[in-house]
């Protein structure tokens, strides 16, 4: 019965939201980098695009650790993963932190209706489902395995075309290409759903999130958005380790490629498959962005709904040999993330400075017109929304552990920490023993002729006042001589 009555007293809000405040419209996306869809690249967008122009992206944002727990847990707290003593998929953030306010129970204190449709807080492995003190509702698609997104059609299921694989995601292949509607799977569902409980809750401020599962694997989309890429046209990717790169900076790929007996080393023509299937999730998760977006015009709440876009993190497609996530490098690191305030007086602008996840707490609550709670860890975003040329922070910052995936290993903690500090111009990553703080490793590269991040030019003559810049944020973020479990 105590429970009972904790929940309810959480639910109910301690201020009640004035009518004419704004809506927010939170949509997340799982594992999308942001070098290939609403950024001019490879993948086809057009509703990523045209929200782009709606408001302002943020050049250069940063995920706090590229892994769906820690990460979601990170931005959705408003703390950083130190703080939160959370490193690994394994544990739900209120086991170690009972009472932490998250940002739709904020919104939900002050009177706001908050609903979760899709994947929101982290959706597997951990004792607790989401996280019901946060909405006003219960649930929906939010946890579930993303191996178990099996297609759900009427009659006779259409053959796979994909190339075969020797191994299986989960419940599914690994690459699925077949003829069917868009809510066979999971984000098709998502997108219906938050179309209806739009329709529910407006009349009143609301907070709605909605949580698409694309384009994290399987690479599973519908086979029309296979078909929007010609196969023998698709970017080029360099599979090399860098130049000079220390070994733990890499890791085993393990989430795409297996381990152990299941293990596979994909052909030329199985990688390029893989990459084909994650434009395709890219493309599919568009489309279901585009049904949302059309049905908040059609509904009449557009002008007042505040529209914030992002990713958890971001994703490797063969770069660096690596496939999925959990290091440091750009191409995890780096994230979409496109906001579009009421009225945006900087719409379409770019926003060069840098940006992370954990600013985007702090950023809703001053767009919204409510107080921040005192403790968060980021910084508002709106100055740089009013202005796009002005930055609010000098560095972005990032963490992995290593052993990548440590909350499967039998010591239950790190070996090793790797922290990352990125502006844009350079990318600075210290490798630290997790105990002792001591120096493993140090990598340092060059955006501004090194976009890709080949060459470890940590020695550079060239690079000496960067590197002392991004050593010193680093450090003053991050002091080594502090044992993380102790932050």
């Amino acid at each position: 019965m105590r429970f009972i009555v904790i929940v309810v007293c959480l639910a109910l809000p301690l201020h009640a939201a004035e009518p004419n405040k704004p809506n927010l419209l939170y949509v997340i996306a799982d594992d999308l980098r942001c070098d290939l869809g609403c950024y001019g690249g490879a993948a086809k967008t057009p509703n990523l695009d045209a929200l782009a122009k709606r408001g302002v992206i943020f050049q250069n944002a940063y995920c706090q650790q590229a892994v769906c727990n820690p990460s979601r847990s990170s931005f959705l707290t408003g703390l950083r993963p130190d703080t939160l003593h959370l490193w690994s998929n394994g544990i739900h953030f209120r086991e170690k932190n009972p009472n932490v306010l998250t940002m739709p129970q904020w919104f939900l204190q002050h009177g706001y209706t908050t609903r979760d449709v899709g994947k929101i807080f982290h959706n597997w492995h951990t004792k607790p489902k989401g996280d019901r003190p946060s909405w006003s509702a219960d649930e929906f698609l939010h946890y579930a395995n993303h191996g178990d997104d099996l297609p759900m059609v009427k009659g006779l299921l259409p053959e796979n075309l994909a190339v075969p694989f020797g191994r299986m995601y989960g419940k599914t292949p690994l690459c699925e290409r077949r003829d069917v509607p868009d809510n066979a799977y999971y984000d098709g569902r998502v997108a219906e759903e938050a179309i209806r409980v739009m329709g529910e809750v407006k009349g009143k401020p609301f907070f709605l999130a909605v949580g698409f599962w694309k384009p994290h694997a399987p690479f599973n989309a519908p086979k029309k958005y296979w078909d929007m890429y010609d196969p023998g046209k698709l970017p080029a990717f360099n599979p090399n380790t860098p130049k000079n790169g220390p070994a733990i900076a890499l890791h085993d790929s393990r989430e795409i490629l297996g381990f152990s007996k299941d293990r596979i080393e994909p052909t030329e023509k199985q990688a390029a498959e893989m990459r084909h299937g994650y434009l395709a999730n890219i493309s599919y998760l568009d489309a279901q962005l585009g049904k949302v977006l059309e049905s908040l015009e059609k509904q009449g709440l557009a002008e007042n709904t505040i529209i914030v876009f992002q990713s958890d993190h971001g994703y490797h497609v063969g770069e660096h040999t690596l496939w999925g996530k959990t290091s440091n490098f750009e191409f995890d690191a780096r994230v979409p993330l496109i906001v579009a305030p009421l009225k945006c007086q900087q719409a379409g602008k770019t926003a060069a400075g840098a940006a992370e996840l954990i600013d985007l707490f702090p950023t809703m609550c001053e767009l919204a017109g409510l107080p921040a709670p005192k403790g968060l860890q980021g910084a508002s975003l709106v100055p740089m929304l009013n202005d796009a040329s002005k930055t609010t922070k000098e560095f972005g910052f990032t963490q992995h552990p290593r052993p990548a995936y440590f909350d499967r290993s039998e010591k239950g903690v790190p070996d090793a920490m790797g922290y990352s500090a990125c502006n844009g111009r350079v990318r600075y990553t210290e490798w630290r023993d997790w105990e002792t703080g001591k120096l493993i490793a140090a990598e340092l590269y060059d955006h501004s002729k090194d976009a890709n991040e080949t060459v470890n030019a940590i020695d550079s003559p060239e690079l000496a006042e960067a590197l002392k810049a991004a050593r010193a944020a680093l450090n003053g973020q991050f002091p080594p001589n502090v044992s993380p479990s102790k932050r």
